[in-house]
């Protein structure tokens, strides 16, 4: 066995163990004595979860749990005969591979509903007429909830560094630990699917990996981990929070670096702890002004990080990128990150929002444009919540760094699986355990 495998294997048992020990033991029945058999009854519908008084009331744990209802027909979706639907076929083709096999948490999706739709994209020219009639008839649509989430965006930093350490590139990117280890907890019970934990095994027990603090001070020092080198720790920050990156090296020439793992501890926003403690004011909370204020305030800006114990490891990338959580080469202004427990990735939607003009940021310019979620991220939590992809750039920056509206979703999904979702009440909604960071939003 490698060691990795053992590790793991570790780590499994440990889970299998802790779940076991959390099951009551249930008790043994007593037998009444025979009676008449009552005459047959309707079977109540399972009562939802109530909170206990002074507790917050639980939330859905996926589409399952929500409201579903019809939305328009796509040819009659606000904005559509405006929009170019072309970049996000193209997007779409690339998901099929991975959406034909990749398991819907959701709840929305089987396997087999996409196939129709990924047959007819294959072979769809790529002009815009014929994606928007592509989507017309092999789409149908429908609203999880109310529609309605909050917007906010990403992009692909580029930062100054270095393969090697110097004085002017100290900041360390790390690569995934060898022994830190990923547990998913659907594997064991039903009612923990989607939710995942990360640790390392100490002991014969795994215990939480490193948090930020620790490496930072260390933790994973001389090991030989370092993918990079780079200049400024602000930048460093926030290139975790985006999840992957380009490092401009001394000699001109570009390193993409790419997510690669995540050390399970909770992703807690900046912007947010400095607007609650009155640092920032509000519209001063964009990923520039965060970064403007941690320069002047150094010593302040650290302890406020720390507070941040989520860490993200990178790997080396070549080829396309940036590449998002289905494993294919993000599309600006068209790849999302959503919530896959109401998502499924490689989902088509329509986003009716608005986003900062990067001239002006307190002007809002609307959109409303049929979009690919194809990514995931650590504060991406909940029913249409959407993190949008702006691409590389100055431009994209200023607008991903100030994005946060509001916006309605509506996606679009095979017809069966519509009528399917339309038939099927929601499930009570169960109290389980928040699924475990992978990339970050922004500044929320």
């Amino acid at each position: 066995m490698t060691s990795k495998a053992y590790w793991t294997a570790i780590a499994v048992s440990v889970s299998l163990s802790v779940l076991a020990a959390c099951t009551p033991t249930p008790k043994q029945p007593v037998t009444p004595a025979p009676e008449p058999a009552p005459a047959p009854a309707p079977t109540p519908a399972p009562a939802p979860v109530q909170p206990k008084p002074g507790e917050p009331a639980p939330e859905a744990l996926s589409a399952a749990e929500l409201p579903r209802s019809r939305g328009p027909e796509v040819a009659r979706l606000p904005g559509w005969q405006q929009a170019d639907p072309l970049p996000a076929l193209i997007a779409f083709r690339k998901s099929c591979r991975a959406l034909e096999k990749r398991q819907d948490i959701s709840g929305l999706t089987q396997p087999g509903d996409w196939s129709a739709a990924c047959a007819a994209a294959r072979t769809t020219p790529d002009t815009s007429a014929e994606a928007r009639r592509f989507f017309e008839t092999q789409f149908a649509t429908l609203q999880v909830g109310d529609g309605t989430g909050l917007n906010t965006g990403y992009y692909e930093p580029e930062l100054a560094g270095s393969r090697t350490w110097s004085v002017e590139y100290s900041v360390p990117l790390y690569k995934r630990p060898p022994e830190l280890v990923d547990v998913d907890l659907g594997a064991f019970r039903v009612s923990l699917r989607g939710q995942r934990i990360a640790g390392r095994v100490e002991s014969s027990r795994l215990v939480p990996y490193y948090d930020r603090g620790q490496i930072e001070d260390g933790a994973l020092k001389n090991r030989g981990l370092e993918v990079a080198w780079v200049k400024d720790p602000y930048e460093a920050f926030f290139l975790h929070i985006q999840g992957s990156g380009r490092i401009r090296l001394p000699d001109g020439s570009i390193m993409r670096v790419g997510y690669d793992g995540q050390n399970g501890h909770q992703y807690v926003g900046m912007g947010r702890r400095l607007l609650d403690l009155g640092l920032l004011q509000p519209g001063q909370a964009t990923m520039q002004g965060i970064i403007q204020w941690a320069r002047a305030n150094p010593a302040k800006a650290r302890e406020i990080m720390r507070e941040n114990r989520s860490f993200v490891f990178f790997r080396e990338l070549t080829g396309d990128g940036p590449l998002g959580a289905m494993g294919v080469a993000l599309t600006p202004e068209t790849s999302v990150a959503a919530d896959p427990r109401f998502i499924p990735l490689g989902t088509p939607l329509w986003l009716q929002s608005a986003y900062p003009n990067p001239q002006n940021h307190q002007q809002q310019l609307p959109i409303a444009k049929l979009m690919v979620a194809q990514d995931t991220g650590g504060a991406i939590k909940g029913a249409n919540r959407l993190d949008l992809f702006w691409g590389a750039g100055e431009r994209a920056a200023l607008i991903a760094g100030g994005l946060s509206w509001r916006g309605i979703t509506t996606l679009l999904l095979p017809k069966p699986a519509v009528e399917r979702a339309l038939a099927t009440p929601p499930r009570p909604i169960a109290s389980a355990p928040a699924a475990a960071p992978a990339r970050n939003a922004a500044a929320s």
